[in-house]
């Protein structure tokens, strides 16, 4: 049985893709839950928004953060490197969704504390479905705050 949560959960996706984006988007839009998903684009704009900082300055704290690896100005590694050292930020999930399968990239995501890796699909359908699987278990299984 699946829940459908009473208030939404505020996600973060830090992708810079457009074609991800919308994925993305379509995939929420086909699930089971209510969710406020929040889009910026690279790893300085994520930090920005998760401290609040100029244009973000009224963002919700989100319960989940999705982060790319490869993003323009700050990468996904050096973003989650300042989430996890930051006090008040290293409790919010963050999962690394990326098209690198490199045996490199995905021990140094968890070195550096990611929640859970994921590579992405080229299947737009198999994209859509993963998105849905990892959404019924974070916001389903687990107790996101």
């Amino acid at each position: 049985m699946t829940m459908v949560n009473v208030h939404p959960i505020h996600i973060l996706l830090v992708e810079d893709n457009p074609g991800d984006v919308r994925l993305t988007q379509e995939a929420f839009k086909e699930g089971h839950h209510q969710v406020s998903l929040h889009v910026v684009q690279d790893g300085v704009q994520a930090l920005q928004f998760l401290n609040r900082e100029g244009q973000y300055q009224h963002a919700p704290r989100p319960g989940l953060i999705l982060l790319d690896l490869h993003l323009p100005r700050k990468d996904g590694l050096e973003t989650l490197a300042d989430i996890k050292k930051d006090p008040v930020l290293r409790a919010i999930p963050v999962i690394m969704l990326t098209t690198s399968k490199d045996e490199e990239n995905v021990y140094k995501a968890y070195d550096l504390q990611a929640n859970c890796y994921v590579a992405k699909p080229l299947d737009m359908g198999q994209y859509i479905d993963i998105i849905k699987e990892m959404m019924d278990f974070w916001i389903t299984r687990t107790n996101l705050y």
